[in-house]
């Protein structure tokens, strides 16, 4: 892959934060692009910068971009309407059962959308989220007969599409569990430290809300020990 470019949707977060590593061992030139949607962990953010600064100290060049759209004007969502409650301490069955209240509405088919317009402007090959089917919480929009319907779409609505260049979505952590994607991370050299979770966003996470949930089972069962709590303890805050 490494005559190819890459553009990583990268909120800040563990599973984009897995794809960004990856995606600068096996891309040529890599571009982020990081949202700022109206979402209450706006925090993710800043933490991306950080994360991003960590892969380029280690030499390693990186193109961050950022897009403000302010989804708050849909709402229907506890991650863009602080007045809907984020659900707490939800059980891993009833996490895997249903659609939750931190569903954005066409999210991640919003994020491709303005991925691709951006691709095409740079010329990018592939398009790189960390989509997962295995530990989520149910979200239709991280699903693989989504992902591959949306570049289809792309393809046949783009200049490059039409012209034989097609641009690829690509999800390496699709059927992974995520004990499996720190895994994956870690064998690549994945600092965690601001790969943020947590949808109350807040600096220390709530340990309670489903992101948080399922990052807590995904360490344990790969046997590490969270980075970002490690950091949180080495700077006195947890």
């Amino acid at each position: 892959m490494f005559n190819r470019t890459a553009l990583v949707i990268f909120s800040g977060g563990l599973d984009s934060t897995t794809c960004l590593y990856w995606a600068v061992k096996n891309y040529n030139v890599v571009h982020t692009l990081t949202f700022l949607y109206g979402q209450r962990n706006v925090i993710e953010v800043e933490y991306a910068k950080k994360t991003a600064g960590l892969i380029q100290k280690a030499g390693k060049n990186i193109n961050m971009h950022f897009f403000k759209i302010d989804l708050s004007q849909i709402g229907g969502s506890a991650l863009i309407d602080k007045n809907i409650a984020v659900p707490k301490r939800r059980t891993l069955k009833d996490i895997g059962c249903g659609i939750p209240i931190t569903y954005v509405p066409f999210r991640n088919g919003i994020f491709l959308s303005l991925a691709t317009a951006f691709a095409e402007k740079e010329d990018l090959d592939d398009i790189i989220g960390g989509w997962n089917m295995v530990d989520f919480s149910g979200y239709p929009d991280c699903r693989e007969n989504f992902l591959k319907t949306m570049e289809r779409a792309i393809n046949s609505g783009t200049k490059r599409g039409i012209e034989e260049k097609p641009i690829h979505v690509v999800f390496p952590l699709i059927h992974k569990s995520k004990m499996e994607i720190i895994k994956f991370g870690k064998k690549m050299g994945a600092d965690y430290s601001y790969a943020y979770s947590c949808y109350e966003g807040k600096e220390i996470p709530c340990g309670e809300c489903d992101s948080c949930i399922l990052r807590k089972k995904g360490f344990t069962e790969a046997g590490f020990e969270d980075d970002f709590l490690l950091r949180l303890k080495r700077e006195g805050k947890f």
